[in-house]
């Protein structure tokens, strides 16, 4: 077996991560990709992407555009097909979109559009991914898929950290995130006798860069909530993903690493 060094090293594995244009999802890939990984950076909109794979390039680390719509099952058979019959090792599904809101302000297609991007694209995801997480399997001994849950998947958020019902963590969130969860497990139990791992992790409060700048009371009453007493900084994020596609978790099988400083622990 190979020493602990090699096994948390990426080199020679490519991951697809999706939303990696986002806060979090920058992080995940820098992370992936000073790790070895060749990263496929995933977005819908392209000159985003491209940028920052000359970005990611410009650092001499190796990435790639992976330019499609999760949302849109043509586009993902469309990439997989271009993608042909090419290993794939790590499969993270960060991608996610929507709004703040509550029970009372949340529409009927609120619900529904969190629950395509986070759990009917995760599964899109994986099942058109099939063939090349098998790939990885056959030439390397294994592949991981991560999907990114969220504090907010296990308990529900304290409403008075909020100014009103729009601005809340929404419902909407939550459960589709919870939905995420549940089904890591599901998928864990159907592909890990083919050494294809299915795990979550669930970040607690990363508040983007923006929210920070302008809600600096905000992020320190959330930070009063956490038992470390201060927020994720996105580069926390960087060791717990990488841990989990690398082969020095391959016994880590349907689990939800939670990052959240503690906050799930009250």
């Amino acid at each position: 077996m190979p020493d602990l060094k090699q096994r948390f090293s990426l080199y020679g594995k490519s991951v697809l991560v999706t939303g990696a244009t986002g806060y979090l999802g920058r992080a995940m890939v820098f992370g992936l990709a000073e790790l070895g990984a060749k990263v496929l950076v995933n977005g819908r909109n392209r000159p985003r992407v491209e940028q920052f794979v000359e970005e990611l390039c410009e650092a001499k680390l190796a990435a790639q555009p992976a330019v499609f719509d999760v949302n849109d099952e043509q586009a993902v058979r469309h990439w997989f097909a271009q993608f042909g019959n090419t290993p794939l090792h790590g499969l993270v599904n960060n991608a996610y979109a929507g709004g703040a809101g509550s029970i009372e302000t949340a529409t009927d297609n609120d619900y529904r559009n969190s629950y395509e991007v986070s759990l009917v694209s995760a599964n899109r995801l994986l099942r058109e991914a099939l063939p090349n997480l098998r790939l990885a399997v056959k030439s390397g001994g294994g592949a991981s898929v991560v999907n990114i849950g969220s504090m907010y998947g296990m308990v529900s958020p304290d409403q008075r950290l909020y100014p009103g019902k729009n601005a809340a963590n929404p419902p909407f969130y939550g459960a589709a995130k919870a939905a995420l969860i549940q089904w890591t497990r599901y998928a864990a139990c159907e592909f890990g006798i083919e050494g294809i791992r299915v795990n979550a992790v669930s970040p607690g409060p990363f508040p983007s860069t923006a929210v920070q700048a302008t809600n600096p009371d905000f992020v320190k009453t959330l930070a009063g909530k956490v038992p470390l007493g201060r927020i994720g900084q996105t580069e926390e994020i960087q060791g717990p993903l990488s841990f989990l596609i690398s082969d020095a978790s391959t016994f880590v099988n349907g689990s939800n690493l939670v990052v959240d400083g503690g906050w799930t622990c009250w």
